[in-house]
């Protein structure tokens, strides 16, 4: 993320001041981040610490109109908690939380010791092992939070995901593909009612960090407990996207795709790994052709010629859903070889 220095709110200082988080408002500098569509960030400095500020927004910073509920807040808060008690170290430091203000303030990773891995993956720096251990660390969160009646007790609304991501991205989609309304429709109410361990709801290299220990997973507002075949496909999607980004590094982002894909699968212990597979597969078309025809487009799919590469490939594969995810990798490569 980037910044510039500017005031921030005088009622998340006043938060932070009652939280002890800041003394004295003339020692405190304020950064507003940007990289993100749903949040005001701001980066937190004092003589004593650097921090991150977080608030939700109401209505998301798109060109669609496209609202959803601040208490989204909440469940990212829950989220972030859970998951660093299972692996230490794959998420930022709460340190403060106002279930009022939808206010969190969280520990700054330094981008100089944290890689944003949607910028390593633009300039070709596609490593298997980073997606391997992106795939291991979500597979244990998802393992070890499924069937939980305590973790589910704290995600207790679903229509905040269905406002967030199942409408934007596949039911938005279909007013563009008419003829396959049924499919996304289907896809999307199979998904709305599959819950079975807490998700992320927003796993993309966005919001990852590739840290020294490891990757560290950010922004976590459409956690809620779901299908966790939609944090697989929502990830390895950018696997695929990232081929038009950057196509010299195609054989890394196939080679990333396969890593994250077995490792994850390695750690699904909830039900049958080719349940949550082919799941993951049948789905991962539908939000590949959102990426283009939904409400949050990839802002680097500019051509209409990559457009009309990933209509395609998802329009075939929709129209005869794969049951394993190699099949979908195969799909892709073919379209980019012709």
């Amino acid at each position: 993320m980037t910044g510039v220095f500017a005031p921030a709110p005088g009622d998340l200082l006043s938060v932070l001041a009652r939280a002890g988080l800041i003394d004295n408002r003339e020692n405190v500098h304020c950064e507003a981040l940007s990289g993100g569509v749903s949040s005001d960030i701001w980066k937190i400095t004092t003589p004593g610490r650097n921090f991150c500020v977080k608030r939700a927004l109401a209505k998301l910073k798109v060109a669609a109109d496209w609202n959803a509920p601040v208490e989204r807040n909440l469940y990212e808060v829950a989220w972030i908690r859970i998951a660093g008690r299972i692996v230490p170290g794959a998420v930022p430091e709460i340190l403060h939380h106002d279930a009022t203000e939808m206010f969190c303030a969280m520990t700054y990773l330094d981008p100089r010791d944290h890689r944003l891995w949607k910028s390593e993956l633009r300039d070709g720096r596609a490593a298997a092992v980073d997606a391997a251990e992106v795939g291991r660390r979500l597979g244990r969160i998802h393992a070890a939070t499924a069937n939980d009646p305590l973790v589910a007790a704290q995600f207790p609304r679903q229509d905040i995901f269905h406002a967030i991501r199942l409408e934007p991205y596949l039911e938005a989609t279909a007013a563009a593909h008419p003829d396959l309304r049924d499919v996304l429709f289907a896809l999307s109410r199979r998904t709305g009612a599959t819950r079975l361990v807490m998700i992320h709801g927003d796993v993309s290299p966005k919001n990852i960090l590739l840290g020294s220990a490891g990757p560290v997973f950010l922004d976590a507002e459409c956690a809620c407990i779901g299908d966790p075949a939609f944090d697989l496909a929502f990830c390895l999607n950018h696997m695929l996207l990232k081929c038009l980004w950057n196509p010299s590094a195609c054989s890394a982002f196939f080679a990333c795709f396969e890593a994250m894909t077995k490792a994850y699968l390695a750690e699904a212990n909830w039900e049958p790994a080719a349940a949550v597979e082919q799941r993951a597969a049948s789905l991962l078309p539908g939000l590949f052709l959102a990426r283009v025809d939904g409400k949050s487009p990839a802002e680097y799919i500019r051509s209409e010629v990559d457009r009309a590469r990933i209509r395609r490939c998802a329009r075939s594969l929709l129209a005869a859903p794969p049951e394993r995810l190699a099949q979908v990798l195969a799909a892709w490569k073919k379209e980019l070889d012709t």
